[in-house]
């Protein structure tokens, strides 16, 4: 793995790991998502560019924002209505997906098409996260933030081999 070469990287990956998320984890996601288009894609390569997605100072920036906002409402620190929209994961809130999509875009359109679809399949660590039974957590940023990554990995890996016609999901 690459040293993270800022302190901000540093914290970002530290609060993944306290909220027992590694990016193996999602880079197992990069590979379900990319596999069918690119052959010969190995963990190593999509690890790679989890690891790349991570770097950007405007991710680093989601994941600590999205993360505290988790922490802050399993600690009962947000003010009402807010703290129970964040507690109870309220479908209609959609900041939580707001927040994911900055980290999205940086990689362009397949990255939204991605996310969209991994949001909506809720695959692997996202349905971890996303199962939490109250009482045990709060991660409504954090699912996404997860997916987010993961489709912004796979969107860097579509737009480094176009001639593989690496598309994203259909």
């Amino acid at each position: 793995m690459v040293k993270p070469s800022s302190e901000l990287e540093k914290a970002a990956l530290a609060r993944l790991k306290e909220r027992n998320v590694t990016i193996e984890e999602i880079a197992e996601l990069v590979y379900d998502l990319q596999t069918p288009y690119l052959e010969g894609l190995t963990m190593e390569y999509c690890l790679h560019n989890v690891e790349a997605v991570i770097r950007k100072r405007e991710i680093q920036n989601a994941i600590l924002t999205g993360i505290e906002l988790d922490v802050l409402a399993e600690e009962g620190k947000l003010a009402s209505p807010l703290q129970e929209i964040i507690a109870n994961d309220e479908g209609l809130f959609g900041v939580d997906e707001i927040l994911a999509l900055s980290i999205v875009n940086v990689y362009g359109s397949i990255g939204l098409t991605n996310f969209g679809y991994l949001d909506k399949l809720k695959p692997k660590v996202i349905n971890r996260l996303d199962s939490v039974k109250e009482g045990e957590g709060i991660n409504t940023f954090l699912d996404d933030i997860v997916g987010a990554i993961a489709a912004a990995a796979a969107s860097r890996i579509a737009h480094a081999n176009p001639e593989e016609g690496t598309a994203g999901v259909n």
